[in-house]
């Protein structure tokens, strides 16, 4: 019990020392933080994931565990933190003071994030912040020097607000205080296509986002062999399973600004080649399909 009020207070503590930032109405540039880029904090399955994910490359280590009730944080739940991290951006470039502890009407988040405003989406909505909420993520980013590791949870409290009547209308969130400031002070964010919101399958969300951070726009691409994209980012899938996947991916070209193809170097190793490719201004999909390389004659 005494463990269970000490836990409350700190909690109402920290919501007391928060102004409160409102959200920014219109459509904004999306962005979103690099180090949920770069890193496998995520799980791309749409199964619940209760196997903890464990990544290791040189000095950097992370080990992410999840709730059996709620279940790995996946892919599609990192929408609402891209929101939140263009939110803080545009405050601060125009000057406005922002905060941890966010306040929005619903609305705003779910169609920011392409969902519908139904109840149905809400509930959705909800989900999508319990898993984020209640993960815990131990990483050595950003003290690969210090033997020490940090741990956090991506949302750190989340509350729904109700009118008089009991109607929800909004939603509150307080941000972990790493990623607010990887945002805020090391600007550590990247700015990505809204058709990001469009990708629905999480390998199709994983490259885009993978490409966002290390390919960006170089004009002679960028590479990786099959091995190191399944390890090295956190996939896990068997090599023959996640080849076949990538194939359907290279197959429906649905990166927007990106031509995918897949090849084998002279040794055997399959890699999967990413390259700046024109893009449909309407759509955001790739144009002029003709340019794509018949990949399958490389394999």
């Amino acid at each position: 019990m005494s463990v269970s009020k000490s836990s409350a207070r700190r909690r109402c503590s920290e919501r007391e020392q928060l102004a409160p930032f409102r959200a920014f109405p219109g459509d904004l540039v999306p962005r979103d933080a690099q180090d949920l880029i770069a890193y496998p904090f995520f799980t791309v399955a749409k199964t619940k994931r209760i196997v903890p994910i464990d990544f290791c490359a040189g000095a950097i280590a992370i080990r992410v565990e999840a709730m059996r009730k709620h279940g790995m944080a996946a892919i599609w739940d990192a929408d609402v933190l891209i929101w939140a991290a263009h939110q803080i951006v545009e405050a601060r470039d125009t000057g406005l003071n922002t905060s941890r502890l966010m306040a929005a009407a619903r609305y705003k988040i779910s169609t920011f994030v392409a969902h519908d405003t139904g109840a149905r989406e809400y509930d959705r909505l909800k989900t999508g912040l319990d898993r984020p909420q209640t993960m815990t993520a131990q990483t050595s980013i950003r003290h690969p020097t210090e033997r020490r590791r940090h741990r956090c949870s991506w949302i750190n409290e989340w509350k729904e607000r109700v009118d008089v009547n009991g109607r929800p209308f909004g939603l509150e969130l307080i941000l972990p205080d790493r990623f607010y400031t990887g945002v805020i002070d090391d600007g550590l964010v990247l700015t990505i296509g809204r058709t990001h919101f469009n990708l629905i399958g999480g390998l199709d969300r994983w490259p885009y986002r993978l490409l966002r951070k290390h390919g960006g726009r170089r004009r002679g691409g960028w590479s990786s062999d099959l091995v190191h994209l399944d390890a090295d980012f956190g996939i896990f899938l068997p090599l023959m399973h996640f080849a076949y996947d990538l194939r359907q991916i290279v197959q429906r070209q649905t990166l927007p600004g990106y031509l995918l193809v897949l090849t084998r170097d002279p040794n055997g190793t399959e890699r999967l080649n990413f390259v700046p490719g024109p893009v449909d201004p309407l759509t955001g999909t790739p144009a002029h399909r003709s340019l794509i390389p018949n990949s399958e004659d490389n394999l």
